[in-house]
């Protein structure tokens, strides 16, 4: 029996003994880094009873029960991290806002150097998107309205002030857009990508136009249809199961929004999307674009790994696009950006209050979708409240219109009605 500087009994057979030896050796090394580049609030307790406080008042205890469960803190990044915690490898103690940010600190403090990533194009057929739509939106209508407001709006608020409820801030998003977007009665609304439809039916209802949204996810086509249903509104809001390539039509409405959508567009198809777009619209209409984009210029999956984590458990072939890219797409196809708003912070608050309700619900979802399935959201809320705030990603309400349309503005000369009642 060996017993190594950690205080590992290591076994007796050589081959093993050389691989967790060095195994083991590698995680002291890692931990010996951390400690000289600079404190990190975790306490780490492995199998045998050994602790290892990483400063003098730990936030997060990290339980290892096995040793194979090492190999995620050699060289970790977020990606490996979130496994570990998702498949249940390793068992963790503490809020999961700080959970997320010891996460980023070990993956920073442990890494050798980000890793430069490539730039992958991603297959975007009508069916892979449909499934990667499903495999996120449909997990449980109940699970999202664990921490998702009234309407079940699943997009960034908009926060007026620092005491607006999430209630309140999501109504105040659909109006800031619809606002933008000068819906008037009688006016045809495309909402491409509608979720549970509560930008549908507050178009159809406070502003009364005719309305129509379309989304890939069986769940919120049937929990739309009959929101409509029971508000009444059948004469004028409807809701179809369709892909954005698949409408029929030119010049068909006279606004149109895609909200929290483009993400799973592709960066390849982006040309189709703003191509189709325009297609769809009328000649003097807007169009509003509400999406996240990367802070990456180069559009690269660089970092620490949160990226990988996403498109394994989260978002199957999501692609974000830097800001600079979509408005060269929606020039190509002809649209002009007539305005162009960063809501970054308001997202970083938007996640943390959806971070806050899942967590005060988490027996509820558990029984609902599953342990793995809650902790993949738990990390998942957490770490993009933790991205928008440090400026990793961003999340931008574009406004256009099409290009050639120079002799009869379809806009006022300032901004001031954006902000109107």
């Amino acid at each position: 029996m060996i017993i190594s500087r950690a205080g590992f009994t290591l076994a007796t057979d050589p081959a093993r003994w050389r691989k967790l030896f060095l195994l083991e050796n590698r995680f002291e090394r890692a931990i010996d880094r951390i400690r000289a580049d600079g404190a990190v609030p975790v306490r780490r307790e492995v199998w045998n009873g050994h602790r290892f406080d990483l400063s003098s008042e730990p936030t997060v205890t990290i339980a290892i029960p096995k040793r194979s469960a090492l190999r995620y803190f050699v060289s970790p990044d977020l990606n490996k991290l979130g496994e570990a915690f998702v498949e249940g490898h390793i068992r963790v103690e503490g809020p999961i806002h700080e959970v997320f940010r010891v996460a980023e600190s070990l993956a920073r403090n442990v890494a050798a150097s980000a890793r430069a990533g490539f730039q992958r194009f991603r297959s975007h057929s009508r069916s892979r998107d449909r499934k990667a739509i499903e495999y996120h939106y449909d997990v449980s209508n109940d699970f999202y309205s664990l921490f998702l407001d009234r309407d079940m709006i699943y997009s960034c608020a908009y926060y007026r002030h620092e005491c607006d409820s999430l209630e309140t801030a999501q109504e105040q998003k659909l109006d800031h857009i619809l606002n933008k977007l000068m819906l008037k009665p009688g006016e045809r609304f495309l909402d491409i990508g509608c979720g549970w439809g509560g930008l549908l039916v507050r178009a159809a209802r406070q502003y009364g136009a005719v309305a129509t949204g379309i989304t890939l996810s069986r769940n919120q086509f049937e929990y739309a249809r009959a929101r409509i249903r029971a508000e009444g509104l059948q004469d004028r809001c409807g809701v179809e199961l369709c892909d954005y390539r698949d409408l029929p039509g030119t010049g068909v409405y006279d606004k149109i929004a895609s909200v929290g959508m483009f993400e799973h567009v592709g960066l390849k198809n982006l040309p189709a999307y703003f191509g189709r777009i325009r297609s769809l619209l009328r000649e003097e209409g807007l169009v509003l674009n509400h999406g996240i984009t990367t802070s990456d210029i180069d559009g690269c999956q660089a970092g620490l790994g949160a990226g990988e984590f996403i498109d394994r458990y989260v978002f199957p072939d999501g692609e974000l696009p830097h800001l600079s890219l979509v408005l060269k797409e929606m020039s190509a196809a002809g649209l002009e950006a007539t305005d162009v708003e960063s809501l970054r912070r308001h997202y970083a608050r938007t996640c943390r209050e959806w971070t806050d309700r899942l967590e005060s619900n988490l027996d509820r979802a558990i029984a609902v979708a599953g342990d793995k399935r809650v902790r993949i959201w738990q990390i998942y809320l957490a770490g993009c409240a933790y991205g928008f705030a440090k400026g990793w990603i961003n999340l931008y309400q574009i406004l256009g219109c099409k290009a050639e349309n120079t002799e009869v503005r379809p806009l006022p000369l300032t901004r001031g009605y954006m902000y109107g009642p």
